[in-house]
């Protein structure tokens, strides 16, 4: 998407959809508000809508790091304790792996 030629009022609208949107479990869409508007939120020359979407940039860029991390966490903690965990983690397994743990 084209962001430069959209007229500096649909750029915040649009920033803050994207924003929203990550509320609703979606962090990816964090991590493309991130990326879409990072250079008109630092970059661009000065306009009044420009506070706005760089605050909504910062954000949703935080927020997209923080469920990575957690993302890659959970994912190390349960590889590593799964066959521990007995029972529980076949429950939340999709695949349950054949074999002495």
């Amino acid at each position: 998407m084209n962001v430069e030629r959209l007229p500096n009022e649909r750029k915040l609208a649009i920033c803050r959809k994207y924003f929203m949107a990550g509320f609703a479990l979606l962090p990816f869409m964090w991590a493309v508000n991130a990326i879409w508007f990072l250079k008109e939120a630092f970059w661009a020359t000065p306009y009044p809508e420009q506070k706005q979407i760089r605050k909504y940039v910062i954000v949703s860029g935080i927020g997209a790091i923080v469920w990575l991390v957690g993302l890659i966490s959970w994912v190390i903690i349960f590889q590593q304790n799964r066959s521990n965990w007995g029972a529980t983690a076949d429950y939340l397994s999709f695949i349950i792996p054949k074999g002495i743990p």
